[in-house]
């Protein structure tokens, strides 16, 4: 068990957050810890690579996703569709925010959290309040997109994805097993 629990941002424009948070999440369950990775805006529908390969292996590792039909290119747009989404992702926060403090489980990922939270569909307050209530041995790991100052100023350790070169650029779409 972990003795002192920090908190981790992976962030920036580049790939590999969500990659990296799965590695650390197997590192954590072969570690003896008990993982949970929540997936803001990856439908549990969307068939994603990382998630297959833990539901096929004994690993004490607990992946859950926001169960709400979400289209980022026209989800935006619609203002009941982003009060639904905001509300549930308040809720889910609470639900995590309470499981930290009991210490449900030793480490903590909310995938994509941060991109939620620089649209406005999550509020720093709801993050915060996890980090502060969280038993002082559970990890914390946020990622996506577009970590505030104030949310760097509360982590750790930050690492940020930079975007060098991507082939998106070329028109190459995501690949399953590689990209998800």
């Amino acid at each position: 068990m972990l003795e002192k629990g920090l908190v981790q941002i992976y962030t920036g424009d580049g790939k590999g957050k969500t990659t990296a948070a799965f590695g650390l999440a197997l590192r954590a369950a072969c570690g003896g810890h008990k993982v949970l990775v929540y997936q803001f805006l990856k439908p549990s529908s969307l068939e994603m690579g990382e998630c297959a390969a833990l539901r096929n292996c004994e690993m004490n590792i607990k992946t859950e996703s926001l169960n709400i039909q979400w289209d980022m290119s026209k989800s935006f747009s619609d203002n009941e569709k982003f009060c639904e989404v905001q509300a549930a992702i308040k809720e889910v926060l609470e639900k995590i925010a309470d499981a930290a403090e009991k210490r449900v489980y030793d480490c903590i990922i909310l995938d994509e959290i941060i991109f939620c939270l620089s649209k406005g569909l999550a509020r720093l307050k709801h993050i915060k309040n996890i980090i502060e209530r969280r038993n002082p041995g559970v990890e914390i790991v946020l990622t996506g997109r577009g970590a505030t100052e104030e949310l760097i100023k509360l982590a750790d350790l930050v690492t940020e994805m930079r975007k060098i070169k991507h082939p998106f650029d070329k028109g190459i779409g995501a690949r399953k097993g590689i990209e998800y």
